[in-house]
């Protein structure tokens, strides 16, 4: 059986390694931190010294990195997978990548006689160890058939969505969307708090008029836990800015996702990036003035 690399195993690449060896694939991994890849050495995985060692031993590797700067250094680095491509043929990214930086990726590994493949996934860790993710992809199609099954053993959705830069974009106007209307959210309770009103009151009656929709969350932002390990707000912050760094590429104006973004960076300079994402309502709490109380019914730790 050919050996898959994979690279990066922090909070969702770790889950995804497991997944992949789980579903009887044959596994090497590397990651920079050695604690990262004890789960994966537990269950059976080679863990590779370098990203060189994977490019020259695996025919295809996936990526789970933080960002574009980790991605860049990893694909097109002096040390990088392009650079000591053995037998490599397919890179898949599964990280939340920055559009511009795919589609100059796709092209130069093309120029090597490469797939690129940028793959982000939604849905969180829980999902990733359960093998319940979407993946959106974009890139060759041939390429992506020839690895539709490893990306169908991670995931209960696997979308195609067209050339080079296609599943990024997809990725991040999905987290651009939850992430900035959890804002508007976090918004409108710090409003009615200053009001007098309960929380858990106007939950009940927005859940059953036509905000209901948007209210999937809330209860998320009402408990006062913001140490679910959710989503960390610091990539939130990154994925938002990310969209928005698309946005002014393609000439597409997004004012509100700028305001959100704004309030995200407030956050991360409170020091609150290493806690859930929508501890952004402490920001809007503190400019009000007000606290919000607990839900009466607390939401229950994941």
């Amino acid at each position: 059986m050919a050996e898959v690399g994979f690279i990066g195993c922090g909070t969702i690449g770790g889950p995804m390694a497991l997944r992949l060896l789980e579903t009887g694939n044959a596994v090497r991994a590397f990651d920079v931190d050695p604690q990262a890849l004890a789960a994966q050495r537990a269950a059976g995985a080679v863990v590779a010294s370098s990203v060189a060692e994977l490019a020259h031993a695996c025919e295809t590797v996936l990526l789970s990195l933080p960002g574009p700067a980790q991605i860049e250094a990893v694909v097109s680095g002096d040390a990088g997978l392009l650079a000591r491509a053995g037998a490599l043929r397919t890179v898949v990214d599964l990280s939340t990548n920055d559009l511009a930086l795919n589609r100059r990726l796709a092209e130069s590994a093309a120029a090597g006689g490469i797939a690129y493949l940028d793959a982000p996934v939604s849905g969180g860790s829980q999902a990733a160890r359960e093998g319940r993710l979407a993946i959106m992809v974009g890139g060759e199609r041939d390429a992506f058939e020839t690895v539709r099954g490893l990306l169908e053993s991670l995931a209960e959705h696997v979308f195609y969505r067209g050339p080079a830069g296609s599943g990024t974009l997809t990725k991040l106007i999905n987290n651009q969307v939850f992430l900035c209307a959890s804002v508007l959210v976090q918004e409108g309770f710090v409003m009615g708090a200053r009001a007098g009103m309960d929380p858990s009151d106007l939950l009940e009656v927005l859940k059953a008029s036509s905000a209901g929709p948007f209210m999937a969350r809330a209860p998320l932002t009402l408990s006062r836990r913001f140490d679910l390990g959710v989503f960390a707000l610091d990539i939130a912050a990154k994925d938002v800015a990310l969209a928005l760094d698309s946005a002014h590429a393609l000439g597409a104006a997004m004012p509100l996702t700028e305001a959100a973004h704004g309030i995200y960076q407030q956050a991360l300079a409170r020091g609150l990036g290493g806690e859930d994402f929508y501890a952004t309502v402490k920001v809007l709490e503190e400019a009000a003035g007000v606290t919000l109380p607990s839900l009466r019914k607390p939401v229950k730790p994941a």
